[in-house]
């Protein structure tokens, strides 16, 4: 059996996929995220998700055997917050996380009453329609530091010696006000083309150097002022270990480029 990839993919806006999108604004990334699965060297035991839409110190692990649905979106139609998706969770892989974690001296939690937010229950639903695997969410550290999430992913890494997919769900780009009125597209390209030759840095120190300090990237605070979207590439980026990374999705949302990455 081989090693799972790990992934930054982008979730999109709110329910999207499950919409009308009469001018095609997320027809490119739903199929995107269709297709995923194709890349994988084979369908993975379990998977663990890293959403941007999650934040706890300590670091929080779901451990609920069956999760409801956290539906964090506004004022969309009626019928997306009756979207279901029945995938189990699995709490043995939360126990095995945990340990991992607690390897490292990183302190964590069990969560069992918070819902899967749409971070991971949107992109999966198109990924994995038939929900028949288990999933694990893992909360970002509140503290928000890039080096500490890059860390987290190191020490997830070895999950994927064990048919284990690890996710990082967010976006490239996330400056809503900007991103809806067109302003500060200069600032947005420079930040992708920065990020694109991070990422894809062959030698590992330095990718993972530069990440960490990705605040001096030039329309780094413009593309995030707040950096919640974009610390799960960094996860990402720690579970990849020594793997290159590559881009996978590139494609451009309002005149703003969004990008995907797969390590391994």
């Amino acid at each position: 059996m081989k090693r799972q990839p790990t992934f930054y993919i982008p979730h999109g806006g709110g329910p999207c996929f499950f919409m009308d999108d009469p001018h095609d604004v997320w027809t490119n990334m739903g199929n995107f995220l269709n297709k995923l699965p194709q890349l994988l060297p084979q369908t993975p035991d379990s998977i663990v998700v890293i959403s941007g839409h999650w934040e706890n110190t300590p670091i929080k692990i779901h451990a609920a055997e069956t999760p409801s649905l956290y539906y964090d979106y506004y004022d969309f139609p009626p019928h997306t917050y009756e979207l279901t998706y029945s995938a189990s969770g699995n709490p043995q892989l939360a126990g095995k996380i945990q340990a991992l974690f607690q390897n490292h001296n990183i302190e964590t939690e069990f969560e069992y009453k918070r819902g899967w937010d749409h971070g991971l229950f949107i992109p999966l639903k198109v990924m994995f329609p038939k929900a028949n695997i288990p999933i694990v969410q893992v909360s970002l550290h509140h503290s928000l530091d890039a080096q500490t999430h890059i860390e987290m992913g190191n020490t997830l890494a070895p999950l994927r010696d064990e048919n284990i997919l690890i996710l990082g769900s967010g976006m490239s780009y996330h400056n809503l006000p900007y991103l809806f009125s067109g302003k500060e597209s200069r600032n947005a390209d420079l930040f992708h083309d920065w990020l694109n030759k991070t990422v894809t840095n062959p030698i590992i120190s330095e990718r993972n150097q530069l990440l960490s300090s990705w605040l001096q990237a030039p329309g780094a605070r413009s593309s995030h002022p707040r950096e919640e979207h974009l610390l799960p590439l960094m996860v990402a980026a720690g579970a990849g270990d020594q793997d290159v990374g590559q881009c996978i999705f590139k494609d451009t949302i309002f005149h703003k480029p969004i990008t995907g990455y797969q390590f391994g």
